[in-house]
């Protein structure tokens, strides 16, 4: 089957910014009908390789996947002094939830996708962008934030976010630590938002990508961001049992 995975980028832009995502399918899905989408948002390295390999994995399993590029021109980096400006002009600005709209839109440009039928994923800096795009009100059944620094709801929007959420967090993460992740999900429950929250025990920042480790190394982050395979392989196993549960047609 893996034949049928078309995999391409696709160009296009937000504010006077070229952006170049990439997209990937599974054509004999799509010949058959309109699958869910995914938007997929990177961590602030940009959209490397394993973000491309995450999108074509969400293809596989019937998806029509599309990872943004927030940065423009498909730009990345594994220096972390140079990934901290290039996300950093993102924190609590509107531009944040804008960008990821902006791939948003081009995925449903497509015509490839249930439009009723819409999630967002990110890793990090994408989990905490995917976050934002939820409280912006994006046309998303659900949410799935791997490793990201969460997000408070912000003032006027209780009772107004339909999106659910799933967090998933590394348990001893020092970056995102679980008083953070513990402070924003009773805010959660205060504007009265589905939620779901796992804690992986030992997990460090950036458990998901076979990469960290590597990027620890080189960029003096040893001990706060690291690969954990059983944590990697369990958060993406419940991305897909929730993917069943606000999929499902009723």
């Amino acid at each position: 089957m893996n034949a049928a995975i078309v995999e391409k980028p696709l160009t296009y832009e937000h504010d006077g910014v070229k952006l170049i995502g990439f997209l990937a399918y599974d054509d004999t899905k799509t010949a058959a009908g309109k699958p869910p989408g995914v938007l997929l948002i990177p961590e602030w390295w940009g959209l490397n390789d394993y973000v491309k390999s995450r999108t074509k994995q969400l293809a596989e399993l019937g998806y029509v996947a599309f990872a943004a590029d927030m940065y423009g021109d498909g730009q990345t980096t594994t220096d972390a002094g140079k990934a901290g400006q290039l996300a950093g002009q993102f924190y609590g600005k509107p531009l944040m939830p804008e960008r990821a709209k902006a791939g948003l839109d081009a995925l449903l440009k497509t015509g490839l996708v249930d439009e009723s039928r819409l999630a967002a994923i990110g890793f990090c800096f994408g989990g905490s962008t995917v976050q934002t795009l939820a409280y912006a009100g994006a046309p998303v059944v659900g949410i799935v934030s791997f490793h990201g620094s969460p997000m408070a709801p912000p003032a006027g929007v209780a009772g107004k976010v339909k999106t659910r959420f799933l967090l998933l967090n590394g348990g001893a993460d020092p970056l995102s630590t679980p008083a953070d992740n513990a402070k924003v999900e009773k805010s959660l429950k205060a504007a009265k938002i589905d939620y779901q929250s796992v804690s992986y025990p030992g997990a460090l920042h950036a458990f998901t990508n076979p990469g960290a480790d590597e990027l620890a190394a080189k960029n003096g982050l040893v001990g706060k961001i690291g690969y954990n395979d059983p944590a990697a392989k369990a958060s993406w196993a419940a991305m897909q049992a929730f993917f069943g549960e606000i999929f499902r047609k009723n």
